[in-house]
């Protein structure tokens, strides 16, 4: 399977927009509300990381619910939540709500830690190969929550979160609509470089089960390091969290934007290309010679064999006659060639025929505007 590259510039692409939940007949946007499911990653018996102490169920919730405000102030965003309050939600659960909205967009908020208290930034993570150590960490440390689940092993069918070989497995899901999460994610990434001049730890790729079975664009999001004591503190203060909450929002309406955009371009082309196409049709004389072989009030089948070997034969009715007719060539001089051959067969009666946009006319008239 082809690894994307994600350290280059992700450039939009048009093949995927064309899936059936957009309008491809009219200038709208989007044939029903935009959907986004945000999803606060842990919660409940969960608490996720606790690097210097603070919490990142609570953390992740809280910038959730603020993104989840922000975005309604749009009127063609419809925002879904997984849990809205301090509780435990299975990873295949939420999926499952994903899917049943009939969602546009799938994104997940959480928190990192590290053993190391230097390491800062936010990053933007979407299904894939684990490409290094590190990204196996991350994904290790989020996917082992299952163990909280019962009869895990089955929900997830063997899925190890300490192998790294498992994640093969959770790709063919998501492949479908890897060029959309990168998109959204490197829409993400770039709000919080350019609008909150955080590093850029630029989006990656790693086996997250949490995006496993979702039918749409889907992004993780580790908003920055709680082991970090700067960061920690920023991520759990009210102004952090609420220009998290302004980064993400905000990149959320700028991939839907991106997304109606092409649409728009798409549809206009297309509606120019039709256009063009049938004034061409219209406009433009398209002459062909046919030999008229025979004609009879019996239906014949227009094999070959019928007709000693001459192909291609074509047929029309004309009152209670059924006129056959052998070739169809543009040239008047190839015509000839087809009339002769026809002649040499044993149609010795075989005359031309000459057929403006479909209609008959005289073989003068067509020589004259061929």
């Amino acid at each position: 399977m082809k690894i994307v590259k994600l350290n280059l510039i992700i450039v939009l692409l048009i093949p995927w927009l064309l899936q059936s939940r957009y309008s491809e007949n009219s200038f709208k946007t989007f044939s029903k509300p935009f959907i986004v499911v945000l999803d606060a990653g842990h919660g409940g018996s969960d608490s996720g990381n606790i690097g210097n102490g603070y919490l990142e169920k609570k953390i992740a919730l809280t910038i959730t619910l603020e993104i989840g405000r922000l975005l309604t102030k749009d009127n063609d965003v419809k925002v879904i939540y997984t849990r809205e309050k301090d509780e435990y939600i299975e990873l295949n659960k939420r999926a499952q709500i994903a899917n049943d909205a009939d969602a546009d967009l799938f994104i997940s908020i959480h928190c990192d830690a590290f053993p190391s208290s230097k390491a800062f930034g936010a990053g933007t993570f979407v299904l894939g190969l684990h490409e290094n150590d590190r990204n196996f960490k991350i994904a290790q440390k989020e996917n082992s929550v299952i163990f909280l689940e019962d009869d895990y092993e089955k929900n997830y069918d063997g899925f190890d979160p300490n192998d790294p070989e498992s994640v093969i497995s959770l790709l063919l899901m998501q492949e479908e609509y890897l060029d959309q999460s990168i998109l959204a994610a490197t829409s993400i990434q770039k709000s919080f470089v350019t609008t909150l001049k955080r590093k850029d730890r630029s989006v990656k790729q790693a086996g997250f089960l949490v995006l496993r079975n979702t039918y749409m664009p889907s992004v993780l999001i580790e908003t920055g390091f709680l082991t970090n004591k700067n960061e920690g503190a920023y991520l759990n203060s009210t102004k952090g969290q609420s220009s998290m909450a302004k980064a993400i929002s905000k990149a959320i309406i700028d991939y839907k934007n991106q997304l109606n955009q092409s649409i728009q371009e798409y549809n206009a082309n297309k509606i120019i290309s039709e256009s063009n196409n049938k004034n061409t049709l219209l406009s433009k004389k398209i002459i062909y010679y046919k030999v008229q072989i025979s004609a009879s009030e019996n239906e014949i089948e227009t094999a070959p064999y019928n007709f000693k070997g001459l192909k291609p034969i074509s047929k029309v009715k004309s009152g209670s006659l059924f006129r056959y007719y052998y070739g169809n060539s543009p040239k008047f001089k190839k015509a000839k060639k087809d009339l002769k051959k026809a002649k040499n067969k044993g149609f010795k009666s075989a005359f031309l025929v000459a057929f403006l946009n479909g209609k008959s006319i005289s073989i003068e008239e067509a020589k004259k505007d061929e």
